[in-house]
């Protein structure tokens, strides 16, 4: 019998370093050698199972996590329907302002309005953004508008919903992996957000 095939992987790493993908290397996450002081991290998979148990400890406790989600979360208001340079260039404003606020990190989505995994996200993120707001931005990018065109090739994005993540000067760290399911995104971006949450009256973080 032959060993069981890999799973993909919640995050694909973005290294400043990494501007020479690998033609060999079919991954669609391009290359995701690491220093060995986060190969540890890369080993994500057997994690998903234990974001529901967080959250669920975390509710009994009544406390707070990453992922509180409650079944009647924040709904984005409507908004007059906008042109696609206009939606392009509002996207862009708010990934200006997100980098400007000084905040410890900020998260990119790219998305597409067809995709439907992305809009059973909307809610989840929205909460995840307010427990957050104090030291994380998130902002929208749609990955069909051509305003984002050097992004998509920059942070090499060829699937949606993709979250990656950015520190306070605009450095690229990370991106969740392809997505298979939508526990698979929540696990990779609850895991995203790990690697820059700040520590809670001096506690460490563990994922």
């Amino acid at each position: 019998m032959g060993a069981a095939p890999k799973p993909p992987p919640l995050l694909c790493w973005k290294w400043p370093w990494d501007l020479n993908p690998n033609p060999q290397t079919p991954n669609p996450c391009g290359s995701l050698d690491a220093p060995w002081l986060f190969r540890s991290l890369q080993n994500l998979g057997s994690l998903a199972h234990n974001l529901l148990q967080s959250a669920t400890a975390a509710a009994s406790r009544g406390g707070t996590s990453l992922f509180a989600v409650s079944t009647a979360g924040p709904r984005r208001e409507k908004t007059p329907s906008l042109s696609r340079e206009e939606q392009g260039e509002a996207e862009h404003r708010a990934l200006a302002s997100a980098l400007a606020s000084g905040k410890e990190a900020t998260v990119i989505e790219f998305y597409s309005p067809k995709c439907r995994l992305c809009n059973s996200l909307l809610d989840l993120v929205l909460e995840v953004e307010a427990r957050n707001s104090q030291w994380v931005s998130f902002v929208l990018a749609d990955a069909e508008n051509e305003r984002w065109l050097p992004e998509l090739v920059h942070y090499d994005i060829k699937y949606v919903p993709c979250f990656v993540l950015l520190d306070k000067h605009g450095r690229a760290l990370a991106k969740t992996g392809v997505p298979t399911s939508r526990l698979h995104v929540i696990a990779g971006l609850y895991h995203l957000l790990k690697l820059k949450q700040p520590s809670i009256h001096g506690e460490k973080n563990s994922p």
